[in-house]
Formats: C-alpha cells, structure tokens, sequence
C-alpha cells in the first residue's frame, strides 16, 4: 500500500516503513506529523482524489533534521565589473512514515 502526499508544496510518494527527506518542520526530533492532502491512495484498489482523498491519512515521526551541502550563486556580468557571489544552504528534515490509513 502505498500514498501519493502533498507536503508543503512537494509531492512525495509514502510508504510504510520509508524515509523520505523533506523541506525543514518546526517539530521536534520524535515527534508525530499527520499528514491530511492524500492525493492517491493505492491498494486492493486506487483512490484518487478530487483534489484530495476525503478520510486519508498519513502518520510520521520526525527522524533528524540537516542542512544540505553549500551551492554557490555566482552573477556576473563581463567588462562592465559587476560581480556577485552569494552561497544557500537548504534545510531538511528527515521524516519515517508510520501509517498510511484510506478511505
């Protein structure tokens, strides 16, 4: 059995038991996140909502949180001496899926 969520924007594929690597919560490492915009729920049979399935949920316990590894913004443009360089580092949290319940 597995899920199709919407989760702060993204579409993720859950199943029981995965790790998927999302954009940073404001959770606590441990803690629970119900996850209500199901968007497919696939069985003995698929439920695809309109635009979310009514009923279903996704259960999750936030694992870890992390940083992703430096990327470099560099803007230049040539001969006319404008440079900018500007570094990001994007914020994740690691989430294990519980239970997925259908309607």
């Amino acid at each position: 059995m597995y899920a199709l969520v919407e989760f702060k924007g993204k579409q993720y594929k859950a199943e029981k038991g995965a790790v998927l690597k999302v954009d940073r919560i404001d959770a606590e490492v441990g803690a629970a996140v119900d996850i209500d915009s199901v968007l497919l729920v696939s069985g003995e049979a698929v439920t695809v909502g309109a635009p979310y399935v009514t009923g279903a949920k996704v259960s999750a316990v936030v694992e870890s949180h992390g940083k992703d590894p430096k990327i470099i913004v560099f803007k230049y443009m040539p001969k006319k001496d404008y440079r900018r360089k500007q570094g990001h580092r994007q914020q994740y949290s690691i989430i294990k899926i519980q239970d997925i319940v259908g309607a």
